[in-house]
């Protein structure tokens, strides 16, 4: 995908919104999901960045969008709390390339920088038209122990989330 975008965008983002919705609506027996995106993410993050970056041409970008609409009509999709883990760009390029994926080495600086614009639009500065729950902002540009800390004091309101 990140090689040939235009070929390969929805392909993949067609999968991801398939995959999404089942994770989103299948039954768990715990009594908290947590997913690390979503259909939600999925739309207004990845689908767009292709799209405004011409990587996905506008009819491929019609259908994904008439898709996630009927799907976020006539299917519930509940969702309780938002996490956003604020991490700049840069800190996300350096963990990245700390990780050593193979399929991320072709992943440039640029396009989490798309990314992160995109992530500010729709949860800080919410200019989408819809956000489907309270989001609760995590700054995550510091290291483990400190992010340990952090999701320690945000536990009880990440998990009281569910419960509502």
């Amino acid at each position: 995908m990140y090689q040939d975008p235009e070929r390969w965008g929805i392909t993949l983002q067609t999968y991801v919104q398939l995959t999404m919705l089942d994770r989103h609506v299948s039954a768990i027996s715990a009594p908290v999901r947590m997913m690390e995106r979503s259909i939600f993410s999925a739309k207004y993050i990845f689908v767009e960045n292709l799209f405004r970056s011409g990587k996905m041409p506008e009819v491929d970008y019609a259908v994904l969008t008439e898709w996630f609409d009927w799907i976020t009509t006539n299917i519930s999709i509940p969702v309780d709390l938002i996490v956003y883990l604020q991490t700049s760009p840069q800190t996300c390029y350096e963990r990245l390339k700390q990780r050593c994926r193979e399929e991320e080495k072709v992943i440039p600086l640029e396009h989490l920088e798309s990314i992160h614009q995109l992530y500010e639009e729709w949860l800080i500065k919410r200019t989408s038209s819809f956000l489907p729950a309270p989001v609760l902002v995590i700054p995550a540009d510091h290291d483990l122990q400190s992010m340990l800390h952090r999701y320690e004091e945000n536990r009880d309101r990440i998990l009281a989330a569910s419960y509502h």
